[in-house]
């Protein structure tokens, strides 16, 4: 199957022509076609199909469309993290089998070049993507490949002239003449070409043509070598006294004068880190692969672009026989303009040995002349510090066997068939293997912690480390622990940060100094935003500005690598650049505006929060009248998207509370900690659960606020509870209540009356628990509240099944499933589908059993709290129907989430039923020493139902582990237990004893 981007898009198969759907989707799909096997985003298919300008359902669209696409040619496109991309294989794109025809010429005799040029041109049947897109893909993509298709056209010409066959560029060129009528190197061929042919004054009425135009369109003369051939034209007599521009090959070549040179700088001896890249550019140069290679490098100022560049260079120096050149162009250096394209062409050109006096005027025809002289050359070119993508394609060789690495500190889009490669920080390992290199491993082990703080402080950038290294090479008696005291004082830090001519801030300065106005205020204000990210809703709010305008200048800050985006449209700052914008900002910005720009941060966070929050469950304080007032906000369309916000900013939203606090914004303080507890709680997160709450708490204390003192005692509870701390839980719950009761606040105290009972039921204090879960549901009943009485129905179903009651348990969860598909009752539902599942084991249903557990497993998947109790009692049910190996995988499994989400509610309770399964499997050793960890666990807590159910699966082990004498103690301690707490458990414990 073949394809066509080269005109309207197309597709062919043996011949004949396939459908391909409408404009959309022939946009999407060539797009994809124009970068095969690399991903197209989301972000540039929107900007291709509607420029800036795109509708709320531009990703469906795009969806449907590349679905089509699928249905169309199966197996061909792939969805990646951000995008698509289209495999395929290259020569089957007519894009890229005049790209391979063309470099095939560049590097042919003079016969071959023309037939090679002449095939690559008949790929083309058109203007690419007529019909199709927007004004952004015709700048973006369609404009840098027609420019691809004039230079193939004027390299054709040239050849064709070389041989001698102008007739032949005569026919071809008049018609393209026509349809470029301002292209003056096209025009300067069409008239050497009939200048050549004996029409003379025809090439005289042929320039006079352009002149007139030139004039009349654009008010200028035409370039001197257009005039000078003008100039030859007419003061020759015939075409033999002066051959014209053509007649012979351009740029003869004198293959005496060829000079092998290596100019690579001099290797870094204590080259450290990037492994992975440097053997990814070593392979690229040492592949066989014979086309003209190009590689770029990109990377933030300090980052290592010329090192690793120089060090493959090294690395690669037998590979390429013909020489290894190395030139500055001067894109990022002090108190230089970067190297015009026309001096870094003469200045290689003389470097491989071209005279001076041979050197052509323009840039077309010395870079016409490099790219000749190169012919037939395995050759290595190092363009380091590149500006822009013109600066350097003029430069770019075409020879088979030649390759070019290109580091700049943009991205240089519009560069085709290259490598990219953005160097990120370097690692701990790889910075801790730098300073040991530079001051020898002794003295970094003897302060490795010391040590690491300060890679930490320096964030990994190399350029940082290094003036480190070197200040405390020459300082022997200093040590990584003075060396952290003095960059950890903010005021001082960048003067640390400079030795012999190697300067942090100098490197970092460079780069703002490139920026143009609008892009210098953005990249300040940034340096005051909150947290560690911001996503483009956030920017826009701390640039006080609409996203679209935002996205812009933060594209342009990710260009220059002043700013990290790990994934789409959120973006970082690198430590010691936010220092720089920070301590720029200080200057450089008005009074007052970073201030500003905080608080609007801070208030868009609030409102998003609030939203996100209402979205994920009943809340007993919610929304402010006020929280959807920010214009900057992001629309959360339902809890998925709730959820993925909260993911994305939970430590974020820890420094808006800490903000908050600063500023004495009380209410904002306990509303945002508020607004992310059960975020907090249903990812495990208990650090921040805790430390938010306390925060907040602080500063409602410290304003008097009673009401933000009753709800943060209530999150703090809550958070207690899920580390296991019951009685503190307890304390500070019932402190809540009685300050609410004071308040009047009866939505308050139902919320605290609710994760009571919450509290009761964990301490095994059920009758407690059930008056608290009457109490609420019967208030979630009398005001037609449906999430909350899901949600205690779904409490009361768990405590039926503890009390030995399945069918009500049963009952009371098909009663929550039958309130409704309502996206807000999704977690009730969630939960009353475990207790299907579990209520189905109780009553030996095991294949229900089997069925429900599973699709519960599958809904909580990712949700902590939910997914490790799914994974716990699928379990139980394998054990009882005698599946031993897969039922205690899954203990395990929820043992694993539990430990890795930090949240340790329900540890002794899985350790309990993993002991009673190594039990049933007559694993007694392991069944002992793990129900021990159980009750102890348990006991700890005060999990008495726990601790009572952990004591009477020892006391049933066998002699052979468990002493009798000690069995009869923990069986009569369970029996106990369970009698007080009114539990069926107590019927098994009182049979037990009656076998010790």
């Amino acid at each position: 199957m073949d394809f066509g981007v080269l005109g309207p898009i197309a597709a062919w198969s043996e011949g004949r022509s396939l459908p391909v759907g409408g404009p959309r989707q022939r946009c999407v799909l060539g797009a994809l076609l124009v970068q095969p096997g690399r991903e197209v985003t989301f972000d540039q298919l929107i900007s291709y199909l509607w420029s800036d300008d795109p509708p709320r359902t531009a990703r469906s669209v795009i969806q449907v469309q590349i679905s089509h696409l699928r249905r169309a040619f199966p197996g061909m496109i792939s969805t990646t993290s951000g995008g698509y991309l289209a495999e395929v294989t290259p020569d089957h794109v007519d894009l890229h089998r005049f790209r391979r025809l063309r470099e095939e010429a560049g590097s042919a005799e003079p016969e071959v070049a023309l037939a090679r040029l002449s095939e690559a041109l008949e790929c083309w049947r058109g203007v690419p993507f007529s019909g199709v897109g927007s004004e952004h893909l015709y700048y973006s993509v369609v404009s840098p490949l027609m420019e691809e298709r004039w230079a193939a056209v004027a390299e054709w010409a040239s050849c064709a002239l070389a041989l001698g066959r102008a007739s032949e560029a005569v026919s071809y060129l008049t018609p393209i003449a026509r349809e470029e009528p301002l292209r003056e190197r096209i025009h300067h061929l069409f008239i050497t070409a009939l200048w050549h042919s004996g029409e003379r004054a025809a090439a005289l009425s042929a320039y006079e043509e352009i002149r007139s135009r030139l004039a009349e369109e654009l008010g200028v003369d035409p370039d001197p070598d257009l005039s000078a051939l003008h100039t030859q034209i007419l003061r020759a007599d015939t075409s033999e006294k002066t051959p014209p521009k053509g007649t012979t090959p351009l740029f003869p070549m004198r293959k005496d004068y060829f000079v092998v040179r290596n100019d690579l700088p001099r290797d870094i001896p204590d080259f450290a880190g990037r492994v992975e890249t440097l053997n990814h550019l070593v392979g690229v140069g040492t592949s066989g692969d014979d086309r003209a290679r190009v590689c770029v490098i990109s990377g933030s100022g300090g980052s290592g672009k010329t090192t690793i560049a120089v060090r493959a260079g090294h690395e690669m120096v037998s590979h390429f026989p013909d020489g290894q050149l190395f030139i500055d162009l001067y894109g990022y250096t002090a108190e230089k303009k970067p190297l015009d394209e026309g001096a870094a062409l003469g200045a290689l050109l003389r470097a491989v040995g071209v005279p001076s006096d041979e050197l052509p005027d323009s840039v077309d025809e010395r870079s016409a002349l490099w790219r000749a002289t190169l012919r037939g050359k395995r050759l290595l070119v190092i363009l380091d510090n590149a500006a822009s993508y013109a600066q350097v394609n003029p430069v770019l060789p075409s020879a088979e066997g030649t390759l070019t690495l290109i580091t700049t500190r943009n991205d240089l889009a519009g560069l085709s068939a290259t490598d990219y490669i953005s160097l990120s920080m370097l690692s701990e390992e790889s910075a801790l293997e730098l300073l040991a290199n530079v001051l020898g491993e002794d003295r970094v082990a003897r302060e490795r912690e010391q040590a690491l703080r300060v890679i930490r402080i320096c964030g990994g950038l190399p350029l940082a480390l290094r003036v480190v290294a070197g200040r405390m090479l020459s300082r022997p008696k200093w040590s990584f622990g003075h060396v952290e005291r003095r960059l950890s004082e903010q005021s001082r830090r960048f003067r640390e940060l400079q030795v012999d001519g190697q300067n942090v801030e100098a490197a970092i300065d460079l780069s703002y100094q490139s920026l143009n106005p609008g892009q210098r205020r953005a990249f300040l204000l940034l340096g005051a935003l909150i947290g560690t990210t911001v996503d483009l809703h956030g920017a826009a709010a701390l640039l006080d500005m609409e996203p679209e305008e935002a996205d812009d200048l933060l594209q342009g800050l990710v260009g220059v690598c002043l700013l990290e985006e790990p994934d789409g449209d959120v973006y970082r700052l690198h430590d010691l650049i936010g220092d720089f914008s920070r301590h720029r900002g200080r200057t450089d910005l008005r009074p007052g505006e970073a201030d500003a720009a905080r608080m609007r941060l801070a208030n868009q966070y609030m409102s998003v929060a609030q939203r996100a929050a209402d979205l994920l469950g009943p809340r007993g304080h919610g929304s402010p009248d006020d929280a959807g007032g920010s214009r900057y906000r992001a629309e959360l369309l339902d809890r998925a998207e709730a959820e993925a916000w909260f993911d994305l900013h939970q430590d974020n939203v820890a420094d808006v509370i800490d903000f908050f606090s600063a500023e004495e914004s009380v209410e904002e303080a306990w509303r945002m900690a508020d607004a992310v507890w059960r975020f907090y709680a249903q990812r495990g997160r208990m650090g921040l659960l805790l430390t938010s709450q306390e925060k907040a708490l602080r500063a409602s204390e410290k304003r008097g606020s009673q009401r933000g003192r009753a709800v943060t005692l209530i999150g703090m509870g809550i958070a207690q509870c899920l580390s296991g701390r019951f009685e503190s839980a307890l304390s500070l719950l019932l402190e809540a209540r009685s300050l609410l009761a004071g308040l009047g606040d009866e939505r308050g105290m139902i919320r605290a009356l609710a994760n009571l009972g919450m509290v009761y039921e964990r301490m095994g204090r059920f009758r407690e628990c059930v008056e608290c879960i009457e109490g609420v549901l019967s208030y979630a009943v009398s005001c037609g509240d449906k999430q909350l009485e899901a949600m205690q129905r779904g409490n009361l179903a768990v405590l039926y099944l503890t009390l030995g009651r399945p069918r009500e348990a049963l009952e009371m969860s098909e009663r929550v499933l039958a309130l409704g598909s309502d996206e807000r009752l999704e977690n009730s539902r969630m939960q009353a589908g475990l207790v299907v599942g579990e209520a189905k084991t109780a009553l030996g249903d095991l294949e229900g059993a089997y069925t429900a557990l599973r699709f519960a497993v599958e809904m909580a998947e990712g949700k902590s709290l939910k997914e490790m109790y799914a994974h716990n009692s699928l379990g139980v049910a394998y054990r009882l129907g005698g599946r031993i190996n897969e039922a205690v995988s899954e203990h395990r499994t929820a043992l694993e989430l539990a430990d890795k989400s930090g949240n340790r509610s329900a540890d002794a309770e899985i350790l309990t039923d993993l002991g009673t399964t190594y039990a049933a499997a007559s694993r007694y050793e392991e069944a002992a020493e793990t129900l021990e960890r159980a009750r102890t666990t348990a006991t700890e807590r005060d999990e008495r139902y726990i601790a009572a159910r952990a004591s009477l699966a020892l006391g049933r082990l066998p002699a052979s582990v468990m002493d009798p004498e000690r069995a009869r103690g923990l069986l009569e301690e369970a029996l106990g237990t369970f009698e007080e707490l009114g539990l069926p458990e107590a019927d098994r414990a009182r049979a037990a004893l009656k076998n010790v």
